[in-house]
């Protein structure tokens, strides 16, 4: 007998590696059978339909990342090296990504509309998340006088998040790490420069 916990997981996970090498609305019900091995009816029985399967998938990925960052930044001790996890987890993403198909966050945000109300608000929700991760090293910086005052850490929070994604989408257009790896050397560059002396 199976464990229905376990047989929604496998569902989750291919489907989430699915939608995000493949697409959200080209992924099929049948690509997702023949992923997990599981039936319609098996899979019908832990979603209500492909929306809810979709929305779940693309937590999962989120859950995915900030886990992964989240384990690190706890291990890091000042405003230099909690920047430097995002940077290596960035660094790292086009030759050892932590998942198939590219940046779920972007993937996901290019494909939802507003005629798909539940993956927008979820992709909505995985950049809620990774603003707050952000904004909350540049806040506690501030706070121990480790970086100037002057600091406003809502604008660089967007810069700094615009850039590493751009970077991540052109670095995957021109097939190469060239245009992550500039950018994250000048948001290392970015960082030196707001460093109380």
């Amino acid at each position: 007998m199976r464990n229905p916990q376990l047989t929604k997981d496998i569902i989750i996970k291919e489907s989430a590696d699915l939608f995000n090498t493949k697409g959200y609305k080209a992924t099929s019900l049948s690509d997702i059978t023949t992923a997990t091995g599981f039936t319609k009816g098996a899979i019908y029985k832990h979603f209500k339909n492909k929306e809810d399967l979709e929305q779940q998938a693309l937590r999962s990925l989120s859950k995915r990342m900030f886990d992964i960052l989240n384990i690190d930044l706890k291990n890091a001790s000042d405003f230099t090296s909690k920047m430097n996890v995002i940077f290596n987890f960035f660094e790292n993403y086009l030759d050892n990504p932590p998942y198939s198909g590219g940046c779920p966050l972007m993937n996901s945000a290019c494909e939802s509309d507003d005629l798909d109300a539940g993956l927008r608000q979820q992709s909505f929700g995985m950049l809620v998340t990774f603003k707050t991760t952000i904004k909350r090293i540049f806040d506690k910086a501030l706070k121990n006088n480790q970086i100037k005052s002057s600091v406003d850490s809502d604008q660089l929070t967007a810069v700094y998040i615009a850039t590493l994604e751009g970077a991540i989408m052109m670095s995957k257009l021109e097939r190469n790490n060239d245009a992550l790896v500039k950018s994250i050397s000048y948001l290392k560059t970015v960082n030196s420069d707001l460093l109380l002396n």
